[in-house]
């Protein structure tokens, strides 16, 4: 049983749990905390894409790594995922069995990873999983304890806060720190460039209520 912390996520707490694919995060809502069915996904990637490879070189290197340890790009202390240890491309880290065996996984004391699009701590506190929920302004040392953290999105958050998420790792200050912003954007300029690209109105909807 995962420790209590009042940073615990509210998907998390509830019972949520995911699985590699879709699968429902709120019956009210009817939509995934995770993803998109294939047919909303494949416009949405061709799109990105399409952006990508015009961007200048130097750009681009950031989306196109493929990492140096079977599709983990590491850095010191540090391994970059988008999926997971374990599976660095599709593997979802929602539940605490899984975010458990991720984290036996590592072969650094910290783990960044993404996919979910919902802002999440796993740590490893002396053999008890502890999970915490960041918000707008959250810090988070780095002490050694084993932890896999995820920033969020910017494009697109599915926690319930339509804010943009991001997450700065702030190095050569002392101890090393994790520090999670929110930010606010013209999301109807944004749904209206989806609305131009054709995007399904799926995707279009869901940034007024970050889910």
């Amino acid at each position: 049983m995962p420790t209590s912390s009042p940073w615990m996520p509210s998907w998390l707490r509830s019972g949520g749990s995911t699985r590699s694919g879709s699968s429902a995060m709120s019956s009210a809502t009817g939509l995934s905390p995770t993803g998109w069915s294939p047919g909303c996904a494949r416009p949405a990637q061709s799109g990105f894409a399409e952006t990508t490879t015009r961007l200048p070189l130097a750009d681009r290197r950031s989306s196109t790594s493929t990492g140096t340890r079977g599709g983990r790009l590491v850095e010191g202390e540090f391994s970059l995922v988008h999926g997971s240890p374990r599976d660095p491309t599709w593997e979802y880290i929602t539940t605490a069995p899984v975010a458990q065996r991720n984290l036996e996984a590592l072969d650094t004391p910290y783990g960044l990873h993404g996919h979910t699009h919902l802002p999440a701590v796993f740590r490893d506190d002396d053999g008890r999983l502890e999970l915490l929920s960041p918000s707008d302004g959250s810090r988070l040392d780095l002490d050694g304890r084993r932890l896999l953290a995820n920033p969020g999105s910017v494009g697109q958050p599915r926690d319930g806060d339509p804010r943009a998420s991001a997450l700065v790792l702030e190095l050569g200050l002392g101890r090393p720190r994790l520090v999670w912003h929110r930010v606010a954007y013209d999301i109807a300029a944004t749904q209206a460039a989806m609305r131009r690209r054709k995007l399904p109105d799926r995707l279009i909807e869901r940034l007024d209520h970050g889910l």
